[in-house]
């Protein structure tokens, strides 16, 4: 397929954080974009205002004319995010017109730039938005599309023009990184997820081992030595390794927290600042040193760099930070995740209560994890856990909330409607807030950080951080 002669493009799931850069993408291209959502959201509004037509009916009626007109220069692009029964993508298929896979579409943008690729259960969207934030602030043309809105750019697609490098998160889930062939790979981790999809993690470690097969002749794999231990290299690909606990090919040293913030050595960079919390997240900055580090970027200019990076919306984002009281929202919705998160927030508040709002996402993955959910959530000091976020899938019996609640050890949990929710805080003692997950718990941070503000700002106006 010739992406050069496009004129038309037409997405279902457009509001998907993946899809919505592609859609953007070929936006800048001139392209006419439209999509299909089944709900508005902030990212769908911002779409539409940038000149993507969407709609959220699920109507065969609404699909450009182009498209169904089967004429040349259009493209169908879905993710496998939407249901089966959806009526548009069976209409489409129905009628043969060929519906490409955001997976695959994201390789054939790929085959024309310098591709680096960042997979990993988890750490994958910080280390590809820190890779990026590295490349455009040291003067590297190139383009980036992200699983996350880097609050640097305000957006999960970073554009530029004469781009010759192309910065990518290689998702494991429906194997799509494997339409990619990076020139190097980052690997962050092959902790087992998505068990619907691989059904154990052999599998899962199995797919790891093709996408690094993938990776072009002569070229670069920089993982975490744990991971590289579980995968099949071929002898021409280029292997180094990162951590920032253990030595490693490049590594941590010297690693201390002052007012909150990381200062590390690497290499001989001394007193490199890196603001997010967490040794985790410490790894990921590291791994993007490493990456910057190959295409002989000034090291000077990579600490420079890493000091004024500032995030990725829902990854540990402080939304508000007093004397009396701190909200922040994370994604985390993996045991592994959850328990960087929350480990995280008592290594910064050691001396603070930590309460915790978790939205379990998926009936399989709550399953699959269920005796490792309840162990990272028995970290907090107080758990309020919504009803399970189903997505894609349909309930499974047996797997609800209240099985995560009997087995979380701490005495203090409760489950809460979503209806509820903001009343049930009325009347609590709030110190650290933490609300946590992948399904629509975000569209609670607002009215949280409202009613919070309300609560305790007339107390003490010593804000620090409320944005």
């Amino acid at each position: 397929m010739n992406l050069k002669n496009l004129h038309t493009v037409y997405f279902i799931g457009v509001g998907g954080i993946g899809m919505s850069a592609i859609a953007r993408y070929f936006n800048s291209l001139n392209c006419k974009v439209f999509g299909y959502d089944k709900t508005k959201t902030i990212l769908t509004k911002q779409l539409e205002l940038e000149g993507i037509e969407i709609h959220y009916d699920d109507d065969v009626n609404q699909i450009p004319a182009d498209v169904k007109n089967k004429e040349e220069g259009t493209l169908v692009i879905y993710t496998p995010a939407i249901p089966k029964e959806n009526k548009e993508a069976v209409y489409l298929k129905e009628q043969g017109i060929k519906l490409h896979k955001r997976s695959e579409v994201l390789g054939l943008i790929s085959e024309n730039y310098f591709t680096i690729a960042v997979a990993g259960t988890h750490g994958k969207t910080t280390t590809s938005s820190i890779i990026a934030h590295i490349l455009n602030e040291c003067g590297v043309n190139c383009i980036a599309f992200l699983g996350g809105v880097s609050l640097n750019f305000n957006s999960n697609l970073l554009l530029n023009k004469n781009a010759t490098t192309m910065v990518v998160e290689a998702d494991e889930y429906d194997r799509s990184f494997l339409t990619l062939s990076p020139d190097i790979a980052l690997i962050t981790s092959i902790d087992a997820d998505h068990l619907d999809i691989y059904g154990d993690k052999n599998s899962m470690k199995n797919a790891y081992s093709e996408f690094v097969s993938k990776i072009k002749k002569d070229g670069e794999l920089i993982s975490k030595q744990e991971c590289i231990d579980e995968l099949t290299i071929r002898e021409d690909i280029s292997v180094s390794s990162y951590s920032g606990t253990d030595e490693a090919t490049i590594f941590a040293t010297n690693v201390i927290i002052k007012n909150g913030d990381y200062f590390v050595d690497i290499d001989e960079v001394k007193d490199i600042k890196f603001g997010l919390p967490g040794i985790h997240n410490v790894e990921n900055a590291i791994g993007a040193f490493a990456i910057a580090d190959k295409l002989e970027i000034d090291k000077q200019k990579i600490k420079a760099a890493l000091g004024n990076y500032k995030g990725v919306y829902r990854r540990f984002e402080t939304h508000i930070k007093t004397a009396d009281i701190v909200y922040i929202d994370d994604y985390a919705h993996h045991p592994s995740e959850l328990e960087m998160c929350i480990n995280s927030a008592k290594e910064l508040y050691p001396n603070k209560k930590i309460t915790g709002i978790f939205q379990p996402h998926l009936y399989t993955r709550t399953r699959d994890f269920i005796d490792d959910f309840a162990t990272s959530l028995s970290l907090l000091d107080e758990l309020i856990l919504l009803d399970i976020y189903p997505a894609r899938e349909l309930p499974i019996e047996g797997v609800d909330s209240e099985l995560i609640k009997s087995k979380v050890t701490i005495s203090n949990k409760s489950i809460v409607a979503k209806e509820d929710l903001l009343d049930s805080l009325l009347g609590k003692k709030i110190e650290v807030l933490l609300t946590m997950g992948a399904g629509d718990i975000d569209v609670f941070v607002q009215p949280i950080k409202e009613q919070l503000l309300k609560i305790y700002l007339p107390l003490k106006g010593d804000i620090e951080g409320c944005l």
